[in-house]
């Protein structure tokens, strides 16, 4: 599953990197900065996924799963959201801000499971 993890990181970085791009040379100003925040969120936590299935190869325990799980919900979310409203001005409601609270208790989870002693 840690493979995984790191694809995703991957995957994540590569979009957000395609959105920063395209933000800077294809929308209009009001909308490119918005498009810039869910690249940035997307590429941090791209990393964060990465990093997460690096220490998920050297422990055991579902929380560091657990925690990736909700980088890849929140990022999902969260960054979704914000780039369809900044190329469609479509709100998925209540959907992106849920992504911002999963992608916080995703680096909560993360600091847990780097502490707890994982279960044998």
């Amino acid at each position: 599953m840690s493979r995984t993890w790191i694809a995703l990181g991957a995957v994540f970085g590569l979009v957000s990197v395609a959105m920063a791009a395209y933000a800077s040379h294809g929308l209009p100003p009001e909308r490119a900065g918005l498009a810039m925040t869910g690249a940035s969120l997307g590429a941090w936590h791209g990393l964060a996924l990465i990093g997460t299935g690096l220490l998920a190869e050297r422990r055991a325990g579902r929380l560091v799963h657990v925690a990736a799980l909700l980088f890849v919900a929140g990022s999902l979310m969260f960054c979704g959201g914000v780039f369809l409203r900044a190329l469609g001005d479509i709100s998925l409601g209540l959907v992106t801000p849920a992504g911002g609270i999963a992608l916080l208790t995703g680096w909560g989870v993360l600091a847990a499971a780097a502490l707890v002693s994982p279960a044998r």
